[in-house]
């Protein structure tokens, strides 16, 4: 009788989302407020305008940041991993230690950013604007890629996509 159990158990701890999203986190981010630490899942920031956000240390792998005006914000040490920012506008926000692998920036404004200690394996950054950006490194663009209208601090090239 046990086994029935134990496997009903085991069914029920796979199928449990162990790291949704929380949609309360994200409506406060939208918003406008801080969110230190916070899951951010797969949250919708597209068309968005807001600055001077504190999201340091957040989980917004997946996240959604097409077109967003995000300048000033800290996105020091998040998991970014695999998010869309398609054209969006992150002017003197701070990436310091952030995972950003297989993150699509295209045509993303990243002017006066800080990507010290940033991963960016498989990053897109075609079309982006990284010409005054701070803290990269030439080991960290070998790892991404972008194209001839990717503008880069002097002295560093990028891969092709």
């Amino acid at each position: 009788m046990k086994k029935p159990l134990v496997l009903i158990a085991a069914v029920a701890a796979v199928a449990t989302p162990v790291l949704a999203q929380n949609a309360g986190q994200i409506a406060s981010v939208r918003s406008g407020h801080d969110c230190r630490g916070c899951n951010l899942f797969q949250g919708d920031f597209s068309n968005i305008e807001k600055r001077g956000l504190n999201l340091t240390g957040s989980r917004l792998r997946q996240a959604d940041f097409s077109l967003a005006v995000m300048n000033r914000t800290r996105f020091a040490n998040t998991d970014m991993r695999d998010v869309e920012a398609y054209g969006a506008v992150f002017s003197s926000s701070n990436f310091s230690g952030a995972n950003l692998t297989n993150a699509s920036l295209v045509g993303a404004y990243l002017e006066g950013s800080s990507f010290a200690g940033a991963t960016l394996t498989g990053a897109n950054f075609s079309g982006a604007q990284l010409a005054r950006a701070t803290g990269l490194t030439q080991r960290q663009l070998n790892q991404a890629c972008g194209d001839e209208a990717t503008t880069l601090p002097g002295g560093l090239h990028i891969p092709a996509c």
